[in-house]
């Protein structure tokens, strides 16, 4: 990811607190929204809005996508790199 493009992710996820502590939650961990939710204490269902945008961003991967319930997610590279600004 180039400078550029580092930056606007790095604002985009700065200015949501969900996104930001979302993405600290998750670490370098695999864990459940429910895990997530209870890290941080917010709702599962603000938990999984967040998790929604860190997706469509490239920075959290589902590992088990095909499953309804006990969905896994952790950093992508590029959400490590973003993880070492916060």
């Amino acid at each position: 990811m180039d400078e550029k493009e580092l930056y606007r992710k790095l604002g985009y996820i700065k200015v949501s607190p969900y996104r930001t502590n979302t993405l600290k939650s998750i670490g370098d961990d695999m864990k459940m929204p429910s895990e997530i939710a209870r890290d941080i204490g917010i709702r599962t269902s603000q938990v999984s809005a967040a998790l929604a945008d860190l997706k469509k961003q490239n920075l959290v991967v589902c590992v088990n996508e095909e499953v309804r319930k006990g969905r896994l997610y952790r950093c992508t590279d590029n959400g490590f790199e973003i993880l070492k600004y916060l």
